[in-house]
């Protein structure tokens, strides 16, 4: 079967399972635009490229298959290379195709010309310039794999003009040696001698800690997880990334640890004798100055990509393997050891009862451990102090959109201040219903993410939590939902201020507030939200939140935007300073009085 380049990557993507896509045509892809119209495939189409790949994203985040983006040349591509970047950092599948000039113009600066896979190649796991048509399938075919398979991550492929439009007879790779991918081959099982030194020292530690992160979801590893720890009792903090892995209502959860974690999750690393990382990477926001990370901990580190293991921190014993494979492996050996399923006890700090006579009976008692935890717990929870008047707090804004939304509900937020109370205050008991940008921290990840998410997740309500700053950055998106009929809701936290800039200003910078002021009324956030098609709705009192939400989680037919006006100075704590140590985690202040000494 004779078909074009263009019809060729339809098919392929179609042939790969694509349901959906989000892009923007221009020149150097328009070919690639006319098999669309006969496809299966949806097309959404955004407002700016950066929209589609934040789309994209959402849409991977939630559904765990790779989202697909498609722009033209130039700044088209360029402008996709925020998120590119943003995936790369997430380790978030993403399948990026650009158009690019005609192969007889590469390098002659043609218009709308760009080195795209020169400007990516550090922010993808790989990109292809496919230069014949009759490469197209095995490209697209060798893309989602290595997307999706190993350490997730976004990939690109450039796709030229005269390709696109080049004739090829039709053919899909049938195998994965087909996919000329020599070297790639990741390694899931995990070292058996590995797995079985980490169980010896599981079945030894005092003060044990399972620290979660990202790759713990990446791995579909939540229910094992889940038997981990109510097997041998472990706490368990969750990252920024991983949050919606371990209920935050079960008993063995700490929550999340980091530069604004909770004050017991941030100290029981810092006090541990053993850290078990669990697709973790010992990112600079979790572990402060890495000198003075949990000094006393000995670290078992689970990661699928070699190259985190050893990379901040040493870890006693490391195993690279796929996270579920391997945590079921540890759990076979905590069972070969002794260590039983007992239903009676594995939803209590005591985790699972040791067969009499076996190794795990010899495990030391950690009730003094779990005493101190609830002991930080009860002395030190997550605390802001209620308004005066008709002052509307942030983090009231959270919680009550938090009580009045299903726990299944998918919570996206951009970056910054909004961005940490949403992740501490909102209660997750789901996996893969909390969607941000982590490693990278782009504003204005929020409004196209979300979009993405319940175009992934139609079924789910999808609550976007942004802060004014952030959404100025990509609220066009909002149109792309309101003509595709995607029905995502937005609360605005408005405090007329950068916020984290504004709060390390006030607290580092001796209060000199530099270009952060925002304004709280320009623009009207309603009066901007109606223009796009949206309904608005505007809060500015503590007995207006309610309502609003209440209205808003009712419309279902139309995108939905809520204007909360928030304290302008309200700041996230706890909070540990830059480039400190864990141990100098700042609580709110009317906590600190009880602080106890180092």
């Amino acid at each position: 079967m004779k078909l074009t380049g263009a019809q060729a990557l339809i098919k392929s993507l179609e042939t790969q399972g694509v349901e959906v896509m989000f892009g923007l045509p221009g020149g150097a892809i328009l070919p690639v635009y006319d098999p669309i119209l006969d496809s299966s495939i949806r097309h959404v189409l955004v407002r700016h490229e950066q929209g589609a790949g934040h789309m994209a994203e959402g849409y991977a985040m939630v559904t765990g298959r790779a989202g697909v983006a498609m722009v033209t040349s130039g700044p088209g591509a360029t402008n996709v290379v925020t998120p590119l970047s943003n995936a790369y950092m997430d380790s978030t599948p993403l399948v990026v195709i650009t158009g690019q000039v005609a192969t007889s113009a590469i390098g002659s600066d043609a218009f709308q010309e760009c080195d795209i896979t020169g400007v990516t190649m550090g922010i993808t796991k790989h990109n292809w310039l496919v230069k014949r048509a009759e490469d197209i399938p095995r490209t697209v075919a060798a893309a989602f794999h290595v997307a999706t398979t190993g350490r997730p991550g976004p990939v690109l492929v450039d796709l030229p003009k005269d390709v696109s439009n080049a004739e090829m007879d039709w053919y899909w790779p049938t195998s994965e040696a087909d996919l000329d991918l020599p070297g790639y081959h990741p390694r899931t099982e995990g070292d058996p001698a590995a797995i079985a030194e980490a169980v010896e020292l599981m079945l030894a530690a005092e003060r044990p800690v399972l620290y979660v992160g990202g790759g713990v979801l990446k791995a579909r590893a939540a229910g094992a997880l889940l038997e981990l720890a109510e097997r041998t009792g472990f706490p368990v903090v969750t990252t920024l990334m991983a949050r919606g892995a371990f209920p935050d209502s079960h008993p063995l959860c700490l929550g999340m640890p980091g530069m604004h974690g909770n004050y017991t999750a941030v100290t029981a690393m810092q006090r541990a004798d053993l850290l078990v990382s669990l697709g973790a990477r010992f990112d600079d926001r979790v572990t402060g100055r890495v000198s003075a990370f949990a000094p006393s901990a000995k670290v078992i580190h689970v990661d699928i990509d070699p190259a985190e293991i050893g990379k901040v921190r040493v870890p006693e014993v490391g195993i690279v393997g796929d996270c579920q494979r391997v945590v079921e492996r540890l759990v076979a050996g905590l069972e070969a050891a002794g260590l039983a399923h007992d239903a009676a006890a594995v939803r209590t700090d005591t985790g699972a009862k040791a067969r009499p006579g076996s190794r795990a009976a010899d495990r030391p008692a950690r009730d003094a451990w779990w005493a101190q935890l609830r002991a930080w717990q009860q002395e030190f929870p997550l605390h802001y102090e209620d308004g005066a008047g008709d002052t509307l707090k942030p983090q009231m804004v959270v919680e009550a959109l938090r009580d009045l939304s299903s726990p299944d509900t998918v919570v996206v937020a951009g970056v910054g201040q909004h961005q940490m109370w949403a992740s501490q205050y909102w209660r997750f008991e789901h996996p893969y219903t909390w969607v941000n940008s982590g490693g990278a921290g782009t504003m204005g990840f929020a409004v196209p993410a979300a979009i993405g998410a319940k175009v992934g997740r139609p079924e789910k309500t999808v609550w976007a939590i942004d802060g004014d700053g952030c959404f100025q950055m990509t609220a066009q998106e909002l149109v792309t939902a309101a003509a595709e009929r995607i029905p995502v809701k937005v609360a605005i936290l408005n405090n007329a201020y950068l916020g984290m800039v504004r709060q390390w200003q006030e607290m580092f910078y001796a209060e000199r507030y530099s270009e952060v002021y925002l304004s709280p009324d320009l623009p009207d956030y309603v009066k901007w939200a109606e223009a796009m098609g949206c309904v608005g709705f505007r809060a500015d009192s503590p007995e207006e939140v309610g309502p609003a939400i209440e209205k808003a989680n009712a419309i279902d037919d139309r995108p939905v935007v809520v204007d909360f006006r928030t304290d302008a100075f309200e700041k996230v704590f706890p909070m540990v300073p830059a480039g400190g140590s864990n141990d100098d985690i700042v609580v709110h202040p009317a906590q600190s009085p009880n602080r106890p000494a180092r």
